[in-house]
């Protein structure tokens, strides 16, 4: 089993224990909050986008240059925040899902030590006391597991060069 695998395990578990404790969790299929809003552009290790492009490469052609146009014009926007590029903006889910990075699975159910929470509604949530039973996962554990796993780099960058070298 590869580290990316089991840290997915390890994820998938943590959000599934967080997810049976609450039917009502916020974070489910449709919501895409985060995707409307991110602050930054994704930063991917090797491991997340060679996995990343492997869901990519299942897309339909028209679909991909849809995303690649998307991903050009994020790599020169300025504003933010920033509404990621693999998202379906008709049914609020992710076109890659099973194949996402790291920080899209570990969103609004673990937290930092140092910036906490991300998810406006979730911080709400807690602010009003109503998730003090929650045992949060650990992101600084999970930015620790991911420095091993090769070059990380934002999306835009992974994508352009997968692009130039499949036109080659």
């Amino acid at each position: 089993m590869s580290i990316l695998t089991e840290l997915h395990s390890d994820i998938d578990k943590r959000v599934g224990i967080i997810r049976s404790e609450r039917t009502d969790w916020l974070c489910r299929s449709g919501c895409a909050g985060c995707c409307h809003r991110l602050a930054e552009i994704p930063v991917l290790t090797e491991a997340e986008w060679t996995l990343l492009r492997e869901g990519l490469a299942g897309l339909p052609q028209e679909l991909l240059q849809g995303i690649g146009q998307d991903v050009a014009a994020l790599a020169v926007q300025k504003s933010r925040p920033i509404v990621c590029p693999l998202l379906d903006r008709s049914t609020g889910t992710c076109r890659v899902y099973l194949f996402r990075p790291i920080a899209c699975r570990t969103y609004g159910f673990y937290v930092q030590r140092d910036k906490g929470l991300y998810c406006k509604d979730i911080e709400s949530q807690v602010d009003n006391g109503e998730l003090n039973d929650v045992v949060w996962g650990n992101q600084d554990a999970i930015d620790r597991q991911l420095k091993g796993m090769g070059d990380a780099r934002e999306l835009t960058a992974w994508f352009v060069d997968w692009r130039d070298n499949q036109s080659n």
